[in-house]
């Protein structure tokens, strides 16, 4: 290294990585500036996730050399970590909703005077630190009454808190509406101008080459490219990290037709406290339609599927499949009348993940062939219908014999949507199911969303991801406070008017 060029803020030499039956890292080698954002990209499984844990001290490398500022350093705790000035904010926020900012922000790192905490000089530094990049963030507000951008701010704010010169970010945008991925940015530039270094961990190319000055490519454990963003398109990138072209949501030719598959008339769901968290909701989904959901977070849609897969009650209203009256069947006779489910949190409703793959086969269909036979499970036909969906949906995996937890996220995913699909469904609901997934198991997501329309399934399908939205859906709905307020039509919208339209700030008018 030259003595003009400044020592790299992070340096990973040789890493590897081994876990039983699996590498999970071999050879990694990753050189980051200090102050620049540099991102990290692959596929779910290609390594991203236990190389950052090697990074912030929660795991052991078995080879390699981490150097931090130039100086080869051991990291065994996330606390050896956060002594160098490393921070981690997670994908999955970590704050507690009945505290304050200010006390989810010093706890575990209470500042004391005497014998007690110094709240005064915590609020300060709150505040300095708010102020000095730019997160508006107020020390005295509860994170209960905070939206997600804000949720994520205060993250940032805890690392920063203490003491954190690197920050490592995974999927920060996963949750955030178009207004608030652009507002994040402006952080990221303010916190980059003040001399800190980020990592950014990320599966959206495009905010990718938008934010980045570095980009290192992950491919099946391994780093497989270093470049810069003004030298690669968002395909060449995707060619990197999956070895063939960048998937796009699109439907192609229409397949809608007449025949009404769901039709949902005033459906009003209220919560313990009295308030209608869906209001007099109707829609209807043809054969061969997909209906797009959106809607900031929050605002009914997990009520909505619920209330439609039978786990939740109605106040009032009326649910027809198919011409059939499902308002009061329970969720198992639902699902034997053709509900396929794809659930919004793979790890709490779609998989078992301390059993096999073929157990999870089982799951929500073990009355019905392949996994039944009379009265009795059928763990033959399981079992070979299981191999049928792996091999079908290209879920990787070691053998069918596997706990789910084994698998990446993306994979999961697969075998999830596989086991749906293969009840021949007449409805299926997809809530948010490529969340947190990599572009090729999106591409094969989006693959079997537009092959089960083609066949007239009913979809109804409720993302965060607008570009996915815009781009499956046949019709489109933004929900706001329960209701739906506005209609679009898929081809004509972009994603800020309908971000816009998310948060109550468009004219909520129909545009079809």
């Amino acid at each position: 290294m030259s003595t003009s060029e400044p020592a790299l803020a992070v340096e990973l030499s040789g890493i590897t990585k081994r876990f039983p039956g699996v590498v999970a890292n071999s050879d990694v080698n990753v050189a980051v500036r200090t102050g620049t954002v540099h991102a990290l990209v692959g596929e779910n499984g290609a390594g991203k996730s236990t190389l950052m844990k090697i990074l912030y001290g929660m795991q052991r490398p078995d080879e390699g050399t981490i150097s931090i500022d130039g100086s080869p350093t051991d990291l065994t705790t996330p606390a050896d970590a956060i002594a160098v000035g490393i921070g981690m904010v997670h994908q999955h926020f970590m704050l507690a909703d009945n505290l304050t900012v200010l006390e989810n922000v010093v706890l575990g790192d209470e500042p004391r005077s005497g014998g007690g905490i110094d709240f005064k000089a915590a609020r300060t530094k709150i505040k300095d630190i708010s102020a000095r990049y730019g997160l508006g963030v107020e020390p005295d507000r509860l994170v209960d009454e905070l939206g997600v951008g804000e949720r994520q701010r205060v993250e940032i704010l805890k690392v920063l808190f203490r003491g954190a010169r690197i920050l490592i970010l995974d999927e920060p945008t996963a949750v955030l509406v178009p207004q608030e991925v652009d507002e994040l940015f402006g952080n990221l530039r303010e916190l980059k101008s003040e001399g800190l270094t980020i990592l950014f961990i990320s599966h959206k190319l495009d905010e990718v080459l938008s934010v980045a000055d570095d980009i290192t490519v992950m491919r099946r454990g391994t780093t497989v490219a270093s470049v810069s963003p003004g030298e690669v398109t968002a395909r060449q990138l995707a060619e990197l990290m999956v070895g063939s072209a960048l998937p796009v949501p699109e439907l192609r030719e229409s397949t809608v037709t007449e025949t009404p598959v769901l039709e949902v008339e005033g459906l009003t769901v209220t919560s313990p406290d009295g308030r209608a968290v869906l209001d007099a909701m109707s829609f209807t989904i043809h054969a061969g339609e997909v209906l797009g959901i959106a809607g900031v977070e929050g605002n009914g849609q997990a009520e909505l599927v619920e209330a439609l897969m039978g786990i939740r009650p109605l106040q009032s209203g009326r649910i027809m499949l198919q011409d059939k009256d499902i308002t009061k069947l329970s969720t198992r006779k639902r699902r034997d009348a053709g509900v396929g489910y794809v659930p919004e949190d793979r790890h709490r409703q779609g998989v078992l993940l301390e059993a096999t793959l073929w157990e999870n086969r089982i799951l929500g269909h073990q009355t019905r062939a392949p996994s039944a036979r009379g009265l009795l499970l059928n763990r033959a036909g399981a079992r070979a219908d299981t191999e049928r969906i792996v091999e079908e949906y290209d879920v990787r995996t070691p053998s069918i014999d596997v706990a789910a937890a084994s698998l990446s996220g993306g994979n999961q995913q697969k075998l999830i949507v596989g086991r749906e699909m293969s009840g021949d469904p007449v409805l299926l609901i997809a809530s948010h199911p490529t969340r947190g997934v990599d572009v090729g198991a999106q591409a094969a997501i989006w693959e079997q969303i537009r092959k089960a329309r083609a066949e007239h399934l009913a979809v109804l399908l409720i993302s965060a991801d607008l570009d996915e939205l815009i781009g499956m859906s046949d019709s489109l709905a933004v929900i706001l406070r329960g209701k739906l307020v506005a209609s679009y039509d898929p081809t004509a919208v972009t994603p800020e008017e309908l971000g816009s339209a998310m948060t109550g700030a468009g004219d909520g008018g129909p545009h079809d």
